[in-house]
């Protein structure tokens, strides 16, 4: 899982508990995981079809920085199926895990489903080659 952005909790992200508001975490979980899906699929026509389980472990406050860990699930022939953790940046303890968060790619016109040329092996291979490109190392320990 890559963890490719961050937010700041704010105050008007709050609950009556003082604690983040879930719609708000779902909100965000919408938007980043659609910026990460567009990213991998190379095109802003896509529209969430579904988003499946999605568990809260643990609060955030005001003030935390919570950050968005994203990965690819599967890929099919119109759509593609991402994971979303959202964890607090400075403990590393969960606040929440979305999963089966499924995009669907979308003829601009028509809004119908259409292929988006794209294969699991393509955006592994995507992936690597743009990890490489910004001097990222996958693997610290390596």
């Amino acid at each position: 899982m890559r963890f490719l952005s961050r937010r700041l909790v704010m105050p008007n992200d709050l609950n009556y508990a003082n604690a983040l508001f879930g719609g708000r975490a779902l909100e965000w979980i919408d938007e980043e995981a659609a910026i990460y899906a567009i990213c991998q699929l190379e095109t802003n026509f896509l529209v969430t079809k579904h988003i499946g389980e999605i568990s809260f472990e643990s609060p955030a406050i005001q003030g935390d920085v919570v950050e968005f860990g994203l990965e690819t699930k599967a890929v099919g022939r119109t759509s593609i199926t991402v994971s979303c953790l959202v964890r607090n940046k400075a403990t590393k303890k969960t606040i929440c895990y979305a999963d089966d968060i499924v995009f669907v790619r979308v003829d601009p016109d028509t809004k119908k489903p259409i292929p988006h040329g794209k294969t699991q092996e393509e955006l592994i291979r995507q992936t690597e080659e743009e990890i490489r490109s910004l001097n990222m190392n996958p693997n610290p320990s390596a």
